[in-house]
């Protein structure tokens, strides 16, 4: 999140909406050079007044492919994102987000496409969220590996109660995130330990839910968005869920503009 320039509003269009559904946790901090992430839940800050005209109708960008009867499977070797090589082969280098990446997000969407129609959650608003938390997995020099896996981990600051940051005392004996006195943001999408806890989730059929893990990370996230704002597909939904993943305007609203502007360049 930035806080160097000036607060504004911006345009809630069709585009904008479908760009935003959030990916998933009690987010703990976000993205800065030489660490990851700043503040822990930060408190709202800006104007308190709806920012984005109500009734927007929902456009999430190029649309998904239909998957298979086996989508939830791991089918021969292959992950099932890999059902959407194609999909994501062709936006990957146009929206400048790695293959792998787009995979994980838009099989996260189709999930919850199922699993709770409802929501309307968008793959545009998962690459949002995973744009402003670590670049898609590419914070500090790391890069993102065929199987979704930052190549360096990606570890946001201690939440040691320092000006700004909320106090959370380690609650898993550093097994995330290698922090035995405090807890810290972890992964592309940097769930906190407790949130993880709670919600991850195994995307890819590996037997293992893995916050490091794209795949998983954006499934998890996804799930948690729908649960914090009901239907994503309105402007009162996408603000609760953005919002419940971090608590600070400033920061749902980066998510607006990047998801805003991944749904226009995939037209």
């Amino acid at each position: 999140m930035r806080f160097d320039v000036p607060w504004r509003r911006k345009r809630w269009s069709a585009l904008a909406l479908g760009s935003l559904g959030v990916a998933a946790c009690t987010l703990a901090t976000l993205l800065v050079a030489g660490d990851a992430g700043v503040t822990a839940r930060q408190q709202p800050t800006g104007p308190t007044e709806p920012l984005l005209p109500a009734n927007a109708p929902p456009n999430g960008g190029t649309a998904l492919p239909m998957l298979g009867v086996a989508a939830h499977l791991t089918v021969f070797g292959q992950t099932p994102q890999r059902q959407l090589a194609g999909w994501a082969g062709g936006l990957s280098d146009r929206l400048n987000v790695p293959r792998a990446a787009m995979q994980a997000y838009g099989y996260a969407t189709a999930r919850l496409q199922r699993e709770r129609p409802a929501c309307r959650i968008t793959w545009t608003l998962l690459a949002g969220i995973g744009q402003v938390e670590s670049n898609h997995g590419r914070f500090n020099g790391a890069r993102l590996d065929a199987e979704a896996r930052p190549t360096v981990p990606i570890r946001g600051l201690p939440l040691d109660g320092r000006p700004g940051v909320k106090s959370i005392p380690d609650s898993d004996g550093g097994v995330l995130d290698g922090d035995t006195v405090w807890d810290r943001a972890v992964g592309p999408m940097q769930f906190i330990p407790t949130t993880w806890r709670s919600w991850g989730a195994d995307a890819d059929g590996d037997g293992r839910a893995d916050p490091n893990d794209l795949d998983d990370a954006a499934l998890a996230a996804a799930r948690y968005l729908c649960a914090s704002g009901g239907d994503l597909g309105t402007e009162s939904g996408w603000w609760r869920g953005v919002l419940t993943y971090n608590e600070s305007r400033r920061y749902a609203q980066d998510v607006l503009d990047r998801a805003d502007r991944y749904g226009r360049l995939s037209r």
